[in-house]
């Protein structure tokens, strides 16, 4: 007799979604002194007045941020939320970067050194906080805004770091479908293949469980449907509010499974090629795909859920969806040359993202 592996789904974040969420912000605050965390762009501008009207004026609007927030930023940042004295909620307002920079602010009440000697050394913890985040996502993409984990780059060394803490994820996840209305065509397509990728990379994963495999499956099917019409139709309410949805459960799967292969290759090639994120995890995900099909039989029927019974076939779709998108499938199409590929692949299969990849190394490898 076989018996199931043990198993265990865990997520505490609430979650609140629907168009015109962000008026109620202030319910969620609940009169808590608090950090505003959001860019210094005129329709960030305009939503954080959504904000202060609901919940009254912030401590102090740290609004210095980029996207792939580095040392230094976060630095700056740190010191500006040093000035506010004591703050009992950080509001994140926008998308991945800002969502990962109050997590950085929370964890280390704005002492940036804290978090570099924890992310250099893997130790301190025990000096590290968890002050209530409010996300309220502005693009449909990253999942930030439901897992425990932000993402700091080190530029200057070339490096990529996971600040990955329990008590990190967000308090409430408020999710407002017509705060991504304006998003452009290029990061909307980008940003919602992230979301597929966290889909798909939650599935052929080591880690994946029956709850995050069925919001996985759910997640890429509507992503797969959504993105081609809203890449052509940006200011359709409806697809917006699919795309949002999608990318919340894509969320909800990797924030059990963390991400693998095609995420453990996307972070070399942002930093050396400055391709954007969600078009450098994205690009490989056919060929991983044809890598991992027949690997293991519970990935292999979730992914049947989602491109049906011929997988090889199914990846050759996806591999025309993503080209439709007007994203090339080949490393060369992203500056990437034959051998510098091959290492890629090969240091990703070493790397803690890959080795929650399901499929076999040496067949990867024999492929290239």
């Amino acid at each position: 007799m076989t018996t199931e592996r043990h198993w265990a789904y865990f997520n505490p974040t609430k979650i609140i979604f629907g168009d015109s969420a962000i008026q109620g912000i202030g319910e969620q605050i609940a009169g808590r002194r608090y950090v505003l965390v959001t860019y210094d762009q005129p329709p960030f501008k305009e939503m954080a007045k959504l904000v202060q009207a609901s919940a009254g004026k912030p401590a102090v609007i740290i609004d210095n941020i980029v996207t792939n927030p580095d040392f230094q930023a976060l630095t700056e940042a740190g010191v500006q939320f040093s000035k506010a004295g004591e703050i009992e909620c950080i509001v994140a307002l926008g998308g991945g970067s800002i969502i990962d920079v109050a997590k950085v602010l929370a964890a280390g009440k704005g002492d940036f050194n804290k978090i570099r000697h924890f992310l250099q050394t893997g130790e301190g913890g025990d000096t590290l906080h968890a002050i209530p985040i409010i996300a309220a996502p502005t693009t449909a993409g990253t999942g930030s805004e439901v897992t425990c984990w932000a993402t700091v780059w080190d530029t200057d060394e070339n490096k990529k770091y996971s600040l990955a803490r329990e008590n990190l994820y967000p308090e409430c996840a408020l999710i407002d479908p017509e705060l991504t209305l304006g998003l452009p065509k290029v990061l909307t397509i980008s940003t919602g293949l992230d979301a597929l990728s966290h889909a798909l990379e939650s599935i052929w994963n080591l880690n994946a469980n029956p709850v995050s495999s069925s919001h996985a499956i759910m997640a890429s099917r509507e992503a797969i449907a959504v993105l081609p019409l809203l890449a052509n139709d940006l200011q359709n309410p409806t697809l917006r509010r699919r795309m949002a949805k999608a990318a919340m459960m894509a969320g909800l799967a990797f924030s059990n499974t963390k991400t693998a292969l095609a995420h453990s290759l996307s972070y070399p090639i942002t930093l050396q090629h400055g391709v954007p994120h969600g078009v450098a995890c994205s690009f490989s995900l056919p060929m991983v795909m044809r890598w991992v099909a027949g690997s293991n039989s519970d990935c292999d029927a979730s992914l049947k859920l989602i491109f049906g019974e011929d997988l090889l076939a199914g990846a050759d779709r996806l591999e025309a969806l993503i080209a439709e998108l007007g994203v090339g499938t080949s490393p060369s199409d992203h500056g990437v040359a034959a051998d510098e590929w091959k290492t890629l692949v090969s240091d990703a299969l070493a790397g803690e993202r890959g080795k929650n990849f399901l499929g076999n190394r040496e067949k990867v490898l024999d492929s290239l």
